[in-house]
């Protein structure tokens, strides 16, 4: 049982689903579980904003759960999906969609959707050639055979 000294709430202020069991009544803030008004104060790269809320004191962080865009040490790519996500999102008032089976990535950021004039930015993302659907994120890639195969990892 993770006991709550053990939680970093600052930096990790969303609980998974197996936490909230555990923490949600001693958590500092409420925890988000369904969808939400937020206002874009920050583009990070192509899948990732920060948020404010009314009913947090604290901005936050939210990953764009459908999709995969390229990060921003990509060079021009990464770039070119940040502003294009940037364009219709910062500092605009949104609604944030939440999906309450798969709410908290494995960074511990929110996980959800953008939606802004009735546009799932999602959709827009992918359509505009932006991201690529989570699930294909690396279907270009080739694989590591050396870590795949790797003697160690067998023993």
């Amino acid at each position: 049982m993770v006991l709550f000294d053990e939680h970093d709430f600052k930096n990790f202020p969303e609980l998974t689903n197996a936490q909230l069991e555990q923490l949600r009544l001693i958590s500092p803030h409420p925890q988000i579980t369904e969808d939400f008004q937020a206002t874009v104060t920050a583009v990070h790269d192509g899948d990732t904003v920060t948020l404010q809320t009314n009913f947090r004191d604290f901005t936050f962080p939210l990953r764009l759960s459908l999709v995969d865009s390229p990060e921003l040490n990509t060079g021009t790519p990464g770039q070119e999906a940040r502003n294009f996500l940037a364009g219709f999102v910062e500092g605009e008032n949104v609604t944030i969609k939440i999906n309450p089976l798969n709410r908290v990535g494995k960074f511990g950021r929110l996980l959800g959707d953008i939606i802004t004039g009735g546009i799932s930015m999602s959709d827009l993302m992918v359509s505009s050639g932006h991201a690529v659907p989570f699930q294909f994120r690396r279907e270009t890639e080739l694989p590591d055979l050396n870590k795949t195969f790797a003697v160690k990892q067998w023993f």
